[in-house]
């Protein structure tokens, strides 16, 4: 069992940005994926971005193209999600996700941490 830790939320101004960081306890082939998802109030919890270890394939949602970017730090199995043109839209708790494949799918990510909350001000 992975165990994952994610920090860096808080509160931003609309335009503002923010990195989320997600830290793995282990490596292996079973959480070769990292994803981040988010869940806003009253809605599903959605795919934003996922890198791979292996070679470093990274896949982003449509709503984030452009304005997120999602790494990986190698030597310390650590995740980093960079947020930058924030919006309201964006308001959401946020969780990372391990898993074997890069797929937007949240039912094919094995473990997740505790999510971390995000909010964007108008």
């Amino acid at each position: 069992q992975v165990q994952l830790v994610e920090s860096g939320g808080g509160l931003v101004q609309a335009g503002g940005s923010l990195r989320l960081s997600c830290s793995a306890s282990a490596r292996t082939f079973k959480n070769n994926a990292m994803g981040w998802f988010r869940q806003a109030p009253g809605k599903e919890r959605a795919f934003v971005a996922a890198i791979t270890w292996s070679d470093g394939a990274t896949l982003y949602a449509d709503s984030v193209k452009g304005r997120f970017t999602i790494s990986g730090d190698n030597s310390g199995n650590t995740v980093y999600l960079q947020m930058n043109s924030l919006e309201p839209g964006d308001t959401a708790i946020y969780y990372c996700a391990a898993g074997r494949f890069l797929l937007e799918v949240a039912g094919m990510y094995e473990n997740w941490g505790q999510g971390t909350q995000v909010t964007v001000s108008s």
